[in-house]
């Protein structure tokens, strides 16, 4: 068996059709879109096919979409950009449980005098609503929460949230990077001001991303320069990127219910069969509303590093969260969040899936999983079963 790759909500493989879409602008069609002659023009032409590409699945008008480097530079703009237009104002809305993208950013401007307010999730992973509804005053310059979350899959009511902030006149902003391509988003009625996407998340290349900026929303541009992008974000556009993200979309919006339907029997099969082999492992997330391809295990008594250390020399590649935080060794801020105890959440492990899993990759998982938790266990100071069969100590 060769490599089982279910670390999608790291990075995604490239489909071979968004490959296909970009070839040409490495090499053929390789002018810059800025320029006067036909050559370059032809170009310009391009990308805006791809802008109404990505419209269309977000169900908005192609003026409203801004590319970007990616979810990073996109989170970055928004946030910067509704500081600037009120400067007067010093609070700012979040959730505990934000990508390191929102967290570092928050960090640093409560460094410079924000005040910062982060809205806690329950047990399952789902925003307070009440805290939230009383986080907001008229001191708040933005609000910005995630869709769904990275590392549970855990989604929040984005559409309810962003309603009670346009009630206090706050501006709203989604990362919603893991939830574009995964499940349905109709943006032409919603109350959500600006939304963050990623190519390399949804089966398209990595280095290019999407500002959604509603019609009417007041904006600054971060990076100056040209007059490209309609003058908000200057520089030469990643050209063959950018055509890779509008196929990438335009597949996304072909295939998302059959994919996702798919997608979620085979995320369910991998929980239940993890779970009736293994004892004292738990969802995290598992009873709240979800990503149909994100599972998130912890496994009590071990170590996720452990875990993804004898998954990988089998082939399987899973993750223990973020894939910006892989370095750390320190227990998830997300779990943490949730009230998983630390050791527990010390133990999780990721699993997300796409259309390129099957069930042949599921029944593998689920066969080599038992044996490396009882191995870890055995070697583990705090399993209460010392050398039992895992069967029989659950």
């Amino acid at each position: 068996m060769g490599t089982i790759y279910m670390d999608n909500n790291a990075t995604t493989r490239v489909s071979q059709d968004v490959l296909d879409a970009m070839q040409p602008f490495h090499h053929v069609l390789y002018g810059n879109p800025s320029s006067i002659h036909t050559f370059g023009s032809q170009v310009a032409e391009k990308i805006e096919v791809a802008r109404e590409q990505v419209a269309a699945l977000l169900g908005v008008h192609s003026k409203e979409i801004l590319f970007s480097s990616g979810g990073t530079e996109s989170d970055n703009t928004a946030i910067r950009s509704a500081l600037e237009i009120s400067p007067e104002k010093r609070h700012i809305v979040t959730s505990t449980v934000e990508h390191p993208a929102i967290r570092s950013l928050y960090r640093y401007f409560s460094k410079r005098g924000y005040r910062v307010t982060e809205v806690p999730v329950n047990g399952g992973g789902e925003l307070d609503m009440t805290y939230y509804k009383e986080s907001l005053t008229s001191d708040t310059a933005v609000v910005s929460l995630m869709w769904a979350n990275n590392e549970t899959g855990v989604l929040f009511p984005v559409e309810k949230a962003a309603l009670l902030a346009h009630e206090r006149g706050i501006p709203f902003h989604t990362d919603a990077v893991q939830a574009v391509g995964k499940i349905p988003i109709d943006l032409k009625n919603s109350p959500v001001d600006m939304l963050s996407l990623s190519g390399h998340k949804l089966h398209g290349p990595k280095g290019v991303g999407v500002l959604f900026i509603r019609r009417g929303t007041r904006f600054r541009p971060t990076t100056l320069g040209g007059h490209q992008e309609m003058g908000r974000r200057a520089g030469t556009e990643n050209t063959p990127a950018i055509i890779g993200f509008g196929k990438a979309c335009e597949l996304a919006s072909q295939e998302m219910d059959k994919k996702n339907s798919r997608i979620k029997q085979l995320r369910d099969k991998l929980e239940r069969g993890i779970l009736a082999t293994v004892p004292n492992t738990r969802i995290n997330g598992g009873n709240s509303p979800r990503l149909p391809n994100t599972t998130n295990i912890s496994f009590e008594y071990v170590e996720g590093e452990g875990i993804l250390l004898l998954l990988d020399e089998l082939g399987i590649c899973a993750s223990s969260g973020s894939a910006c935080t892989s370095g750390s060794l320190e227990p998830s801020h997300v779990l943490l969040a949730m009230g998983v105890p630390a050791a527990t959440a010390q133990g999780a492990v990721r699993f997300s899936l796409s259309k390129y899993n099957n069930k042949e990759d599921i029944d593998y998982v689920i066969e080599k999983i038992p044996g490396i938790i009882l191995k870890l266990r055995d070697m583990s100071p705090l399993w209460p079963y010392g050398g039992e069969n895992i069967s029989r100590a659950a």
